[in-house]
């Protein structure tokens, strides 16, 4: 499973989002400062996490992103899925049903969506679909069940001065 470096980018921003105070907000451009990253590519990123809720925009003079919700209703799988999307990453496009194999018996199967299947009785659930969905869910159901406050406070055990170190840089540069 890869996925693109934003979740990362996105997740350490609501993070800084949240040390910074909810009563401020920060343009992608400091944020983006922060960690010395392209700003345009990182709100792009923000974008969809207002587009998710996760984030609201505020225009203005004083303008900028704020967190929508406290780091307890936010998990791991909210952020991903607002930049990833919901798709599962596995993608059965069954290859069984092609060459001399097609049809025959044990792992053959129909097409997704034919209506046979195990749905329809008339053939087994691929199994390497069925072990690639299993792990997909199991991987979903890890993100969803860690908050980003979770992982705030790991963060914090880690490094103790970062919520002040970055509260007194986005002070000063503007």
């Amino acid at each position: 499973m890869r996925m693109n470096e934003g979740v990362e980018w996105a997740l350490h921003s609501c993070l800084n989002l949240a040390w910074i105070g909810p009563e401020r907000a920060v343009t992608a451009a400091r944020l983006a400062a922060y960690h010395e990253l392209p700003a345009a590519y990182l709100n792009k990123q923000l974008q969809a996490l207002v587009r998710a809720g996760l984030l609201t925009s505020v225009s203005g003079p004083k303008g900028g992103f704020r967190l929508a919700r406290g780091l307890d209703r936010i998990t791991l799988m909210d952020v991903v899925t607002a930049l990833e999307g919901p798709e599962e990453a596995f993608r059965c496009t069954e290859i069984r049903q092609q060459g001399p194999g097609a049809g025959s018996g044990a792992g053959a199967g129909s097409r997704p969506g034919s209506g046979a299947g195990p749905a329809g009785g008339n053939a087994p659930e691929c199994a390497i679909a069925g072990a690639m969905g299993r792990a997909d869910l199991a991987w979903r159901r890890e993100l969803a069940a860690q908050t980003l406050d979770s992982v705030r406070e790991r963060a914090e055990r880690q490094a103790p001065d970062a919520p002040d170190r970055i509260r007194r840089w986005f002070a000063n540069v503007g």
